[in-house]
């Protein structure tokens, strides 16, 4: 018998549970993965909470993963039994020690990476692929903010982006934090428990200010990213970890200097086969040169069945940088 976590109602990390269940065979187009590693991310959190409801429950959870195809449906031409595989764009379940997935969701994963560092840096590592190169193109010696850079998808941001000669202004919430963008390669730091955002980006660029700010936080930097950015310049809102914005006032745009804003997805641009095969092969040649590594801190590699933890540590901001869930 298997196990899975699961949930039967929205609410806090306590609505998680450790649940038995049976693993049904692959329909025609599909592959079972027997995971190795699970990816922890701050949207599972959403999905739990219901900031993005569930269609019915019970409900799994996550959609990041990496293992072992133990098996594959009769249509299925992009992987064969034994085959090494990772996925992030699944339906929800990855929180499972198997789970099934459509074939055009996963890529074959190379030998060179471990199953580890699949599931912690394919979903965050694919994010930053289409922030830095499709959201908004970054130039080198272009300067940029980017929210929450000592998280998940701030770290490979900070290794991306000064791989790309590019200068990453790191909002961070602590001084260790800021350590570690900096050791991710930030070009500056911004501390937001004692500094003002904005004045802060003025003084780094001599007044002129970014072209486009990164922003995952949410409400709580909404204003300053706006007031950080040059006129005509993108703000790319593509998370709410501390509440969604709303009630925009579109004339507030006008009058900081005609700015644009966007709310990106994964799925709004990782959207057939060849651009997820594309963006994959981009991310692992960046970890094979040595460019992006993302390392997991043995404290912040929790067992499956402690996910309902996992998610506390996340919530109250105890982890930073990238987590694991171990089957």
């Amino acid at each position: 018998m298997a196990h899975r976590i699961e949930f039967r109602q929205h609410g806090g990390p306590e609505v998680l549970r450790w649940t038995p269940y049976t693993q049904a065979a692959p329909q025609d187009n599909e592959i079972i993965v027997r995971h190795h590693a699970i990816g922890l991310n701050y949207i599972d959190t959403y999905v739990r909470s219901g900031l993005y409801p569930v269609n019915q429950f019970p409900s799994g959870v996550g959609t990041e993963a990496a293992g072992e195809v133990v098996a594959v449906g009769s249509q299925v031409t992009r992987f064969k039994v034994g085959d090494r595989a990772v996925y992030c764009q699944s339906s929800l379940g990855a929180y499972s020690e198997y789970h099934q997935v459509d074939q055009t969701k996963a890529v074959v994963l190379p030998e060179a990476i471990s199953y580890e560092m699949a599931a912690a840096s394919f979903l965050k590592g694919l994010t930053v692929y289409y922030l830095l190169h499709l959201t908004h193109p970054v130039q080198r010696d272009e300067t940029l903010l980017f929210h929450a850079a000592a998280g998940g998808v701030g770290l490979i941001a900070c290794q991306w982006a000064q791989a790309l000669g590019a200068k990453l202004i790191a909002s961070v919430g602590s001084e260790s934090k800021a350590e570690r963008a900096r050791t991710a390669g930030a070009w500056a730091t911004i501390n937001t428990q004692s500094d003002d955002i904005a004045q802060r980006v003025a003084e780094l660029t001599d007044g002129k200010k970014v072209p486009v700010v990164y922003d995952s936080v949410g409400k709580a930097t909404w204003q300053a990213s706006l007031d950080s950015l040059q006129p005509r310049g993108l703000m790319v809102s593509f998370g709410n970890a501390s509440g969604p914005v709303t009630g925009i006032d579109l004339a507030i745009l006008n009058q900081k200097g005609s700015l644009f804003v966007t709310r990106p997805s994964l799925n709004g641009y990782i959207t057939t086969p060849q651009q997820l095969d594309d963006a994959s092969a981009a991310l692992f040649a960046m970890i094979a040169a040595g460019k992006i590594n993302v390392d997991v801190p043995p404290a912040q590699r929790f067992a499956l069945r402690d996910a309902e933890h996992a998610h506390r540590a996340l919530e109250n901001r105890k982890t930073s940088g990238a987590c694991l869930l171990i089957p």
